[in-house]
């Protein structure tokens, strides 16, 4: 007879890229009773929590709130900034470039793309010969992902910056953190960022629900002359409403939950934040080298100044299935690791290491793994955990 099905015990591990883990101060903060979100002192921490988002974005200008995921933020900021017609050129960065690519085809737009290896990214004299061609400005936003969830790499959005004010193009620069925002450092008015795409899931370690723009000078000015149809996500309906933002209402328990997050945050210091995802990065992508010997796993990214530190993709070897891995680790271990998405499904697994997290969390996460591979036979030199290990020692 077949091996029985094990009942999980203990905590589940969830090293997802997203949603995150929660903490439990913030699962308490947003089992809040419900209350008038007009009332004043509910009003209160409405906007203590917009400060804080501010000052993790790092901007001074305005941000608008959306009941929605992160795909809600991207069409409110399309929808608020853009004309029927109007050209965006995408920079191709992995999955989620093509789903913005695909959303601003479908909005009536015209997407066109910056070619790039999924692999070692975009080359930014490419970005600036493009915008330098665009000779009669018919290109009016760049949207970039600053970190791509499907892939593990992060795109130096300085970069993409210096590209765009070289060619002297006026496109707006659009930004999607979602998976770097809290994580990852993120700059928006020292960037030059128009448009910043956020959302509550990954590193601001709330339940999915809630999203938010925050949007330049240049780019309200360009929202005065919008003609794309909107309504809920109108910043002019917004712009009129106690809260500016939400038409309709406002999700209340979630705002508990961010005053949590943000006092988390502080309490950590963002810099300390920072400081924390990169070490736990590096620490798996060294078991990820290590499992690499032996024709064995591979990181995805290959370009080292590219590493994101908040997610790691996985490479399978040729002719080993990325599932299987997946399916091992959370039926023997209660182990839930991302999926490939895409043209990448099968082909790779993730590791999210972001929000809330610690070393015993990763090792416990890439001890699974270790032992997911070895019981799907996938080749690999084993003690990646051990070099893992070494590595947060050295770096305590």
């Amino acid at each position: 007879m077949g091996q029985a099905a094990r009942t999980p015990r203990g905590r589940h591990f969830f090293a997802n890229p997203g949603p995150t883990n929660i903490p439990d101060s913030i699962l308490h903060a947003v089992a809040h009773p419900s209350v008038d979100f007009n009332d004043p002192t509910f009003f209160a921490l409405y906007e203590h929590c917009v400060a804080g988002l501010k000052r993790i974005l790092k901007t001074q200008d305005e941000i608008f709130l959306y009941t929605g995921s992160g795909h809600a933020a991207w069409e409110a900021s399309l929808v608020n900034l853009l004309s029927p017609g109007d050209r965006v050129l995408i920079i191709e960065t992995g999955h989620f470039s093509d789903s913005w690519a695909k959303m601003v085809a479908d909005l009536g737009l015209v997407a066109d793309t910056l070619a790039a290896d999924w692999r070692r990214g975009a080359d930014f004299a490419g970005l600036q010969a493009a915008l330098a061609a665009d000779s009669g400005h018919a290109i009016k936003a760049v949207c970039a992902v600053h970190n791509e969830t499907a892939t593990g790499m992060m795109l130096p959005l300085p970069q993409v910056r210096a590209a765009m004010d070289a060619s002297g193009h006026p496109a707006l620069l659009l930004a999607d953190t979602i998976s770097s925002l809290g994580s990852l450092d993120f700059r928006m008015d020292e960037w030059g960022v128009d448009a910043a795409v956020g959302g509550s899931q990954k590193g601001l370690m709330l339940p999915t629900g809630m999203s938010f723009t925050g949007v330049s000078a240049k780019a309200m000015a360009a929202h005065a002359g919008s003609r794309l149809p909107k309504h809920y996500f109108s910043w002019t309906n917004m712009l009129g409403r106690k809260h500016k933002s939400f038409v309709g209402t406002v999700p209340v328990t979630l705002f508990y939950g961010l005053q949590e997050s943000l006092r988390l945050i502080d309490e950590e210091g963002l810099d300390q934040v920072f400081a924390r995802h990169s070490r736990l990065a590096e620490a798996v992508r060294r078991a990820v080298r290590h499992w690499s010997g032996n024709n064995g796993p591979q990181l995805f990214c290959e370009s080292p100044d590219r590493f994101s530190d908040s997610v790691t993709a996985i490479l399978m070897p040729e002719g080993h299935d990325a599932e299987a891995v997946r399916t091992t680790a959370l039926g023997k271990f209660n182990v839930s690791l991302g999926a490939g998405l895409g043209r990448l499904n099968g082909r790779v697994f993730r590791i999210g290491h972001l929000g809330d997290l610690n070393e015993p969390m990763i090792l416990g996460t890439l001890a699974s793994v270790e032992m997911s591979l070895k019981l799907c036979g996938v080749p690999h030199a084993p003690g990646g955990v051990d070099a893992a290990m070494a590595y947060l020692v050295s770096a305590a």
